[in-house]
């Protein structure tokens, strides 16, 4: 069995998964859904700085990256959101993410960071924009179907 034939599909179903769980981050702490901000059922002040702004990205990357429009540059972006917040709010607390509970903020700069240079995948909107992988440096997965129709 050729596993390469599901490159492009599993880095798509990665990029949704990702997307929305950063998207759900931004509602909770913008709208006071699923549990608020952090739990307590309310929302973050309006402007407020630097958690109303860090949730602002979080909904409005993660809704780009979930949906695969402006993917690369959404990934970039709440990748470095997720830096930040690793070094600004976790590091001080302690060396390693198990001990200073930036485990999430780890995770999702790291997996947004792997969406930016990878890319989509190939059930992205930027993907459809582009006319199905033919934008540079885009992954297109290989085989004979791809071969019958090029």
């Amino acid at each position: 069995m050729k596993f390469d034939q599901f490159r492009g599909p599993v880095l798509s179903l990665f990029r949704i998964v990702i997307g929305l769980l950063f998207l759900c981050h931004g509602l909770s702490s913008i709208f006071g859904v699923m549990g608020g901000s952090r739990g307590t059922g309310q929302a973050i002040p309006f402007g407020t700085w630097p958690g109303w702004w860090a949730a602002a990205i979080q909904l409005v990357c993660g809704a780009l990256v979930l949906i695969g429009l402006f993917t690369r540059v959404a990934a970039l972006l709440a990748s470095g959101s997720m830096a930040y917040a690793y070094f600004v709010v976790h590091q001080p607390k302690g060396l390693l993410p198990l001990l200073n509970g930036g485990e999430p903020a780890a995770m999702f700069c790291w997996s947004f960071f792997l969406i930016a240079v990878f890319g989509p995948g190939v059930w992205a909107l930027d993907t459809v924009l582009r006319g199905r992988g033919k934008g540079p440096g885009e992954y297109v997965p290989t085989g004979r179907a791809n071969l019958q129709s090029t």
